[in-house]
């Protein structure tokens, strides 16, 4: 659809059918059908960027967010018992995914992310206002006077973009290290026996088991699982809601914050607290920025891993040809037979946009202006977007790479037989100037160094065999 023209939407189209809304501008025009009213409409007429929503994970948590609002609203007697019970099942809708055609708005918007948090009021009133019997746009159920009490949109985006990324966090990305990281562990102890060149520069090396190099990439995703657990979830559950305009809490109850980061908690199971400081909170993206970090430290291990298996599996002729990767499509249209490492690249590609995210995303934290941070929607679009690329290509990569690949015994045992470098379990012996003339002389002729250094030394057939032996050179760690 063209975003330049396009009056009127709902669910992507163009409707003839409206009603008249209201706000503090004047009369809008909105789709008959839809539930949000003038705010979302006004802000979809001004913000035809990119097409990028706010993801499911984000509506999910303003859905939690606005009816432990009214439930706290309710308790402390400042709205109506059936007003809030309303709000509350509108908001469990919302929460659950069942109006998510009613969220159409750009992530690319006013930067306190208030359109999105006045498209959520304006689709929970409505809903509720339906629910107590009135019609949409009624407001019955008031989207700032009901729906919004003892908030504004600068607390609540911060705290939905804590939530929702702790949520998203927990329930994909941190599941899916823990699969990808057991995952290498059993194929490491299953590879343990195979030793293979090991390689430094992309130059020949020590030899090392192939259970050794895979342990090493399950350990580096284990610390990443480490870094996200205790580095970021201390303060990453530490919300703003309470603060509303400014981080002094006008126009809220002074309970109002530590209530509604209890009801959170207790909601999804996670240890949410009232920020320290609301100033901080609502000025800064800080925690959002830190857990960014973290995630960019886990690309670059993840492209770590998704490369060397794919240098692993270059071939099968020409390349390194040690492992198989699993054939998963035709990789020409022009070369018939041919197969890439499509997984590999894959991870590699998401695991480049988690780094730019985390850029985006460092730009944004600094343009925390005074009292308020006015890059929101930026920040939870590329925090979110980077949990779920990472998430995701995690499992793709265990289970489409990692686990189904197979190993090409003849190859290695080859290559390794021949590598010159292996004259360095003799430097210890002969020293390593000699050392290094069988070596030199064992390239150029083509020949092993246990061959060549028969000819140069006094060791006897049976000592240089146990000497020159690849897999006494690993050492005794196992993987």
């Amino acid at each position: 659809m063209d975003l330049c023209i396009a009056p009127l939407f709902f669910s992507g189209k163009i409707v003839a059918e409206s009603r008249i809304e209201k706000d503090s501008l004047g009369e809008v025009k909105v789709p008959s059908g839809a539930l949000y009213g003038a705010q979302t409409q006004r802000a979809i007429e001004n913000f035809r960027v990119s097409g990028i929503r706010f993801p499911r994970v984000f509506i999910r948590s303003l859905g939690m967010i606005k009816g432990l609002a009214a439930d706290v609203n309710a308790e402390l007697g400042l709205l109506d018992a059936d007003l809030a019970h309303a709000i509350s099942l509108a908001s469990e809708e919302v929460a659950g995914g069942k109006w998510d055609d009613h969220f159409p708005l750009d992530i690319f918007q006013t930067g306190s992310g208030t359109s999105t948090n006045m498209n959520a009021n304006e689709v929970i009133a409505n809903r509720a206002s339906l629910i107590l019997g009135g019609n949409a746009g009624s407001r019955t159920v008031h989207p700032n006077d009901h729906v919004n009490m003892g908030q504004s949109s600068n607390d609540v985006i911060p705290t939905a973009i804590h939530l929702s990324a702790y949520l998203q966090v927990t329930e994909l990305l941190l599941p899916s290290l823990a699969h990808l990281k057991s995952t290498l562990q059993r194929r490491a102890e299953e590879l343990k026996e195979i030793v293979k060149t090991g390689r430094t520069h992309l130059m020949d090396a020590m030899p090392i088991s192939m259970g050794q190099e895979l342990g090493g990439w399950a350990y580096q995703v284990e610390q990443c699982i480490e870094r996200i657990n205790e580095t970021c979830f201390s303060r990453l559950s530490r919300l703003a809601v309470g603060g509303t305009a400014v981080g002094t809490g006008i126009n809220a109850h002074p309970e109002f914050g530590q209530r509604v980061a209890l009801k959170i908690a207790e909601a999804t199971g996670l240890p949410f607290i009232e920020t320290g400081n609301h100033f901080a909170a609502q000025s800064s993206m800080d925690n959002a920025l830190e857990l960014s970090g973290q995630l960019k430290t886990a690309a670059s291990a993840l492209t770590k891993i998704a490369n060397d298996m794919r240098l692993m599996n270059s071939g099968p002729l020409a390349g390194f040809a040690e492992i198989s990767l699993p054939a998963l499509q035709p990789g020409s249209s022009i070369m018939p037979g041919k197969i890439n490492p499509v997984i590999c690249e894959s991870v590699i590609m998401a695991c480049a946009q988690v780094t730019g995210n985390d850029t985006a995303l460092t730009i944004g934290n600094s343009r925390g202006e005074f009292e308020l941070n006015i890059m929101l929607p930026l920040i939870a679009h590329s925090l979110l977007q980077s949990v779920t690329l990472l998430g995701n290509s995690s499992r793709l990569l265990a289970d489409k790479a990692v686990a189904g690949f197979s190993v090409n015994r003849e190859k290695i045992e080859e290559v390794i037989g021949r590598n010159p470098v292996l004259i360095t379990a003799l430097t210890g012996v002969i020293g390593y100037d000699k050392a290094a003339r069988i070596a030199k002389r064992a390239y150029a002729e083509g020949r092993s160094i246990k061959e060549v250094a028969a000819e140069m030394t006094d060791l006897t057939g049976e000592e240089l065999g146990r000497l020159l032996d690849p897999g006494s050179m690993t050492g005794e760690t196992g993987p």
